[in-house]
């Protein structure tokens, strides 16, 4: 595991082209945000963020609550493209989890002044002054609306550039959108991974919203960072494209439509290059609905 995934939007509107967010990763092996995962090798991690760039990738996910023992993700972000950060690179981050500095979870910012002070000290630690994207993290089905305007007023502010959600309902992200503009969703989604939400992936696009699922390729290994066994039709996929199961998991997200970017979160360089590559695999109508019985089984 790494310390951050990516987005790699298109520098041209070729279809052929990967379209990449990033996928939030703590920098650590083991299972993800837990504060006993292992810190990963520092220099490793900034070598893969350095060649995400390099491969096209122009959006990095992050938060502060990232961190292991010895890793901050938003820190190796800095070391590695901040001097000074590419014209083009967009960072996006989320507020709402909390860590206390042993890196156990604490309750979630609520009020305008915690999520004000989750929003400096990203701040801080990325050495920006403001922030492109931040993404409120939501847990249980509350109303979004006063959470949603402290950060309202942190981008009228100027701190903030553009508001997203994330782990939300359809009824959330309506009441996160009647008081500012919302420009994506950040929920879990996969083949497999919660087919209830093809409406709202659906949904986001027609309203012009980006849909950006976390979990695409671990599937039910979640936080874990691994997926379950394959299954037969998934791996004869994978194998008449010459390609990984991750990579087929990876197209099938971008086919949902032009505005679902995919989430390969990763610090591993192979897995990284293996990802990117991803973007041009051409599934046809018959991968389609081989993978959409996956999808929806029994259906």
């Amino acid at each position: 595991m790494g310390c951050t995934g990516w987005t790699r939007a298109p520098r041209s509107r070729s279809r052929a082209t990967a379209r990449w967010w990033s996928s939030p990763r703590p920098p650590g092996y083991g299972p993800a945000l837990q504060a006993d995962s292992v810190p990963s090798d520092r220099a490793r991690a900034i070598a893969v963020l350095r060649r995400a760039v390099e491969l096209g990738v122009n959006h990095i996910d992050t938060a502060a609550f990232y961190f292991s023992p010895l890793r901050s993700a938003n820190e190796l972000i800095k070391s590695a493209l901040g001097g000074p950060y590419p014209d083009d690179l967009v960072i996006a981050t989320k507020v709402g989890p909390r860590r206390d500095a042993s890196g156990e979870w604490a309750e979630h910012a609520r009020t305008p002044g915690e999520l004000r002070g989750q929003v400096e000290e990203n701040l801080r630690q990325l050495g920006r002054d403001h922030l492109d994207l931040v993404n409120l993290r939501v847990l249980g089905t509350d109303s979004v609306a006063e959470r949603f305007g402290a950060l309202a007023e942190l981008r009228e502010a100027g701190l903030i550039r553009h508001l997203g959600v994330s782990n939300v309902t359809p009824e959330q992200l309506a009441q996160a959108r009647a008081v500012a503009p919302v420009v994506c969703v950040q929920n879990m989604y996969g083949i497999g991974v919660r087919p209830e939400y093809d409406a709202f992936v659906r949904s986001c696009g027609e309203q012009g919203i980006a849909f950006v699922p976390f979990y695409s390729i671990a599937a039910a290994g979640r936080e874990h960072g691994a997926a379950a066994a394959e299954s037969a039709e998934l791996t004869a996929v994978a194998r008449a494209h010459g390609a990984s199961t991750a990579q087929v998991r990876l197209a099938w997200t971008l086919h949902r439509g032009p505005h679902v970017l995919a989430i390969p979160g990763t610090g591993n360089p192979a897995h990284l290059d293996a990802n990117v590559a991803a973007g041009a695999l051409r599934l046809t109508d018959e991968d389609l609905a081989r993978l959409d019985g996956l999808h929806h089984p029994g259906a």
